[in-house]
């Protein structure tokens, strides 16, 4: 009988590890052998559900399917229970405890009835690696939500990455023959993406080992996160915490992000963040940027940053640009942030560049309008703690920094904070001393409202 029944899970079952061991959580599974997984696999079925529009409904994945044994394909489960929820107004959609699902890459699409929660108690798994991704399906997003408005993302659990063979692909910094970067395509999928939706609430859940971005929000409003933890190794590549892009009215309360790029990278477009309460590193900081890449414009304003530790990281909190962009970053306030042995903590960057190639350029994004206010702690005595590289044409105006006391993680205090064509004030006195900042105004600032972005 045991046989029989193994032989009929084998016809209906579709399993993804590529015969690899997994353990998720504390949950251990074992391999089994590696079947095809089918890109993209919609159920083309009639939806039936007993709730009523008007009252609140849960979804189970369970109950549409999914397995949750860390080896089954279960995306076709989690595709119908999509359009089911989708339809109901309060529906609830729960992936519970003790399970692993496995998905594959995945658009959940919207419109969809207000309130609809996507609840993961359980654990949500990619595919192991490269080369257990589908070849139709996309490499450059993993999760995506898509037109959505008055949606949840929550939970106990966590969603898996998978990212470390990703990390390991010869075209990743470093990654290639004798520490070299081999040149090419090199797609690595964003973890979870948020693409033009609104109101929008991502709570409670454990977000680790992306292939890249662990979420990214792009072209978004009113967006609330709070009580993530977000963890992937120091050194793995380009694994940003919380990526915005295009996005303005969000709020980032109470979480932790360690990672191997950016705890927070805000990008072109973004305007009204305010970021309270989270510690980052190890890391590489909080950086607005980087902008006007191929001579674009950018514009970012209204971002505040306060009550946050940032430490054992290669940067504290940057502003980087593109030399030959245009635009305006204004309106940045970082304040009551602790520095513990950070690299970099302040730092203003206008000349920006991944390659010893690129040209000087006299167009720069106007970076105006910078406060820092109670930066205390400790820096990394291989770079000065302040550095503020302003464009030669396009000067930075009104710095103010206000009780800024950093001293030496070990080593003798730096006492050489570099300013290029930086203009601002030191309000009180600051550790290390800041007196190469520029008074007053350039000449040239009546010119500069030629980069105000509207």
């Amino acid at each position: 009988m045991e046989i029989i029944i193994q032989a009929w899970r084998v016809l209906v079952v579709v399993v993804v590890v590529c015969n690899v061991e997994v353990e998720v959580e504390g949950i251990r599974f074992h391999k089994r052998n590696n079947i095809n997984i089918p890109s993209d696999p919609y159920p083309n079925i009639n939806i039936n559900t007993s709730c009523s529009s008007s009252s609140s409904c849960i979804f189970d994945v369970t109950n549409y399917g999914a397995v949750g044994d860390g080896f089954t394909d279960d995306t076709a489960a989690f595709l119908q229970v999509w359009k089911a929820a989708c339809a109901v107004e309060s529906a609830t959609i729960l992936a519970p405890a003790d399970r692993s699902f496995v998905v594959t890459s995945s658009i959940f699409s919207g419109p969809c009835k207000a309130g609809l929660v996507f609840q993961v108690d359980g654990v949500l798994v990619a595919p192991q690696g490269p080369d257990c991704w589908p070849e139709t399906d996309s490499r450059k997003q993993w999760l995506v939500f898509y037109r959505l408005d008055d949606m949840t993302l929550t939970g106990h659990g966590s969603i898996q990455g998978n990212g470390q063979k990703w990390w390991e692909l010869p075209c990743k910094p470093h990654r290639g023959p004798n520490g070299s970067t081999i040149s090419g395509s090199c797609d690595s999928p964003v973890m979870i993406r948020f693409f033009m939706s609104n109101n929008l609430v991502v709570s409670g859940l454990t977000l680790q080992n992306s292939p890249q971005f662990h979420i990214k929000f792009d072209g978004c409003s009113g967006v609330h996160i709070e009580k993530l933890f977000i963890s992937s190794p120091k050194l793995s590549p380009n694994t940003d915490g919380i990526h915005l892009e295009n996005t303005n009215n969000v709020g980032i309360y109470a979480s932790v992000i360690t990672n191997g790029d950016d705890c927070i990278s805000i990008g072109s477009g973004c305007s009204n963040v305010d970021i309270q309460g989270l510690t980052c590193g190890p890391s590489h900081g909080i950086s607005i940027g980087s902008l006007g890449v191929h001579n674009s414009q950018a514009c970012v304003s209204n971002i505040t940053v306060r009550d946050t530790i940032i430490r054992e990281s290669d940067n504290g909190l940057r502003i980087k640009t593109w030399q030959g962009g245009r635009g305006c970053v204004s309106g940045i306030s970082f304040e009551n942030i602790q520095m513990q042995n950070v690299l970099n903590v302040m730092n203003i960057d206008q000349y920006y560049c991944m390659s010893k190639e690129c040209q000087n350029q006299t167009s720069a994004v106007y970076v105006t309008d910078v406060s820092y206010i109670n930066i205390k702690g400790t820096y990394d005595v291989r770079s000065p703690p302040m550095h503020f590289a302003c464009s030669d044409t396009v000067p930075c105006t009104n710095i103010k920094l206000a009780e800024v006391e950093l001293l030496p993680e070990e080593g003798e205090l730096l006492e050489d904070p570099f300013c290029w064509n930086a203009y601002g004030t030191g309000q009180a006195l600051t550790i290390p001393p800041i007196d190469c900042l520029r008074e007053g105004e350039p000449l040239s600032v009546a010119e500069l409202s030629e980069y105000a972005c509207s």
